[in-house]
């Protein structure tokens, strides 16, 4: 079969090489899948560079989620079990931890809907007890993370601010559902949710950027807010000055989704269920930006490094080329 493999860190499309390997054998408790669509995200870049906190030996494919084939034809999810990760015609993945692929969604679709809508239902409800007519913010609103949240937030009847970077994102975001949108490179971002909010400021924020991301977000958080911090897609890890927290009276929330799968699995499939009814009655739904073949996911790991997509790019086994 085919696979992308990586044989020491560095940037994606520099590491990243296309090789013809032997299928993966499943250990104990594993399944071999068909790979029918693989979700780009962020943790690939910071994988292929030695930077996440999993670190599979080399070589490893990357590729944390999929939307896979069983051998009796079922369509799952699955967050392939590293080294052999979804960049790949086959994967291995746990077969405990398969979940069913949405009838509503097609493969691609599907795919992206494990980790990043996961994620921002846990941050959204299990976290931040997100409640309907409250304000959410949300950074990188047109990206792959942002996205989801919007969504998950206009579903449970929120008002969405959403912060971007550049006129092309300032129309994915109003077109996934964002009341108010701020471009951050053109706008003053606080002033900007001051103005949006009356001066009252957002209930709930999702940041998946950090940096000055998060600076913002403690300037505008409103009495009894609550920020979730899910990721650092800016580089830059804050510091946060727990006495402002304390002035201001907002709580600060860390989200690993991850650690449901070990803590509380019964979760993650109770959160499943939920994002399928959403799905189905299309509340919800990835916004997949493009669809590429296998020989292209290189090149389509490096632009989700380099933070120029949008929504979602999935890698396709078979598919004969790029584009939504």
């Amino acid at each position: 079969m085919q696979a992308w493999q990586v044989h020491r860190n560095g940037e994606p499309s520099e590491v990243m090489e296309l090789a013809d390997v032997e299928r993966p054998v499943p250990g104990d408790g594993q399944v071999l899948l068909r790979v029918r669509a693989a979700n780009i995200n962020f943790p690939d870049a910071l994988m292929c560079r030695g930077q996440y906190q999993v670190r599979p030996p080399t070589p490893f494919t990357p590729g944390v989620e999929i939307c896979g084939e069983t051998e009796d034809g079922r369509r799952v999810l699955a967050n392939p079990a590293l080294p052999h990760g979804g960049f790949a015609e086959y994967a291995v993945a746990d077969a405990a931890a398969l979940l069913p692929a949405p009838d509503a969604l097609d493969d691609a679709e599907a795919a992206a809907l494990h980790i990043g809508y996961q994620t921002g239902w846990f941050g959204l409800h299990r976290r931040a007890h997100l409640q309907a007519g409250e304000t959410l913010l949300v950074h990188a609103a047109a990206g792959g993370v942002g996205s989801a949240a919007v969504q998950l937030g206009k579903a449970a009847g929120a008002t969405v601010i959403g912060v971007v970077g550049g006129e092309e994102k300032v129309k994915v975001a109003r077109d996934l559902g964002c009341d108010v949108v701020i471009d951050r490179r053109s706008q003053d971002v606080i002033a900007a949710v001051k103005e949006a909010t009356g001066g009252r400021g957002a209930d709930v924020i999702y940041d998946p950027v950090g940096g000055e991301a998060y600076t913002q977000s403690t300037k505008v958080v409103a009495f009894e807010g609550r920020i979730v911090v899910v990721g650092f897609a800016s580089g830059t890890i804050p510091s946060p000055a727990l006495n402002h927290a304390l002035v201001k009276n907002y709580a600060i929330l860390g989200l690993h989704w991850g650690l449901y799968n070990t803590k509380d699995p019964k979760l993650v499939a109770h959160c499943h269920e939920q994002l399928t009814e959403l799905a189905a009655r299309g509340a919800i739904k990835p916004l997949i930006s493009e669809r590429v073949p296998l020989a292209g996911a290189a090149a389509a790991v490096q632009r989700v490094a380099d933070g120029v997509t949008t929504g979602r790019v999935a890698v396709v086994p078979g598919h004969e080329g790029a584009g939504a």
